[in-house]
């Protein structure tokens, strides 16, 4: 394809995830309560703040993730065996992503998935000099809507790695869903995937909570501002993390009556009203096992770190 033709396709690409970007925020602005899908958080400067995030010591998670992930390779090598391909959804700064690598047997392919295309392509750049033995592709998609054909070798085994409690963004048919299509991208193969199950409100307000949670979810009203020309006001929004039995939702709460213009409309929001940002869902090992069995998937091995506050799942495709 000629460089040209390339450039066409960017751009169109570019037109089009600003078209579902705009579509999403006014269809999430004219709900009740009002809401904007997460995903949206992960512009490059909401990946780069997330960094920050994922490596203080409140954010639990991710230490809980990592330790048991060094604890489970061993084991996930031999089950996988040699010249495996691995794809991560929502790859981020791949920085999870060397784990794997390190300690698998000659991985040969690795497909880099985010919906952050400068992100994505200066992390895989850096992965593909780094591991120069390893095939990378770098797919700039959303992997809640129907995926692109990837680029993989199905005949050997295929991994799919989607790390972070990700699968905790969405309520619980949703998470079915996305499943099933993950199954449908990988079948054959198999799905390494972390889950969150601390349902502790201390622990979750410690982890949710803070001036770099503030300064991540106002980025999404920045974003309006840059990508979408809305006009508002980022000091009339606080954040605010509220815990529920089985969920967290952040949101950014209006402190006094204020609006936002975006696409030649005007939406009025009220002193106390808020928007949710995001959703964090949090589910034990047996939820967790029927909704991905309800998906197509088998648990073929299951790691639990000592608290019980964070599992980590080996998935085969039945």
């Amino acid at each position: 394809m000629k460089a040209d033709e390339l450039d066409q396709l960017e751009d169109k690409s570019s037109v089009d995830a600003r078209a579902a970007f705009l579509s999403d925020v006014l269809d999430g602005l004219a709900a009740s309560p009002k809401r904007i899908p997460g995903k949206y958080l992960w512009d490059q400067e909401g990946s780069r703040i997330f960094e920050a995030i994922a490596g203080s010591p409140a954010y639990y998670q991710t230490a809980a993730e990592q330790a048991l992930t060094r604890e489970a390779l061993p084991d996930i090598a031999a089950i996988l065996g040699s010249g495996i391909g691995i794809v991560e959804f929502g790859s981020g700064a791949s920085h999870k992503i060397r784990q794997l690598l390190d300690a698998l047997d000659a991985p040969a392919r690795y497909v880099a998935l985010d919906i952050s295309r400068d992100f994505l392509e200066a992390s895989a750049a850096r992965l593909a000099r780094d591991y120069p033995s390893v095939e990378v592709h770098a797919v700039c998609a959303d992997y809640s809507r129907p995926l692109p054909p990837l680029p993989i070798d199905r005949d050997h085994h295929v991994l799919g790695f989607l790390p972070g409690t990700s699968i905790g963004n969405m309520v619980p048919g949703e998470a079915v869903r996305l499943l099933a299509q993950l199954k449908a991208n990988l079948q054959p193969g198999y799905l390494l995937i972390g889950q969150d199950a601390t349902r502790d409100p201390v622990r979750l307000r410690a982890a949710y909570e803070g001036p770099l949670m503030t300064t991540l979810h106002k980025n999404l009203l920045v974003r309006l501002q840059r990508e979408l020309c809305a006009t508002l006001d980022l000091d009339a929004f606080r954040h605010e993390s509220r815990s529920f039995a089985c969920h967290v939702e952040p949101h950014l709460v209006a402190l006094t009556d204020t609006r936002i213009g975006i696409a030649g409309q005007t939406v009025e929001i009220i002193a106390g009203e808020s928007i949710q940002t995001d959703l964090s869902w949090k589910y034990d090992v047996e939820e967790f096992s029927a909704l991905a069995f309800s998906a197509g998937w088998s648990i073929e091995r299951k790691w639990i770190d000592h608290d019980r506050c964070f599992c980590l799942y080996l998935l085969r495709s039945r």
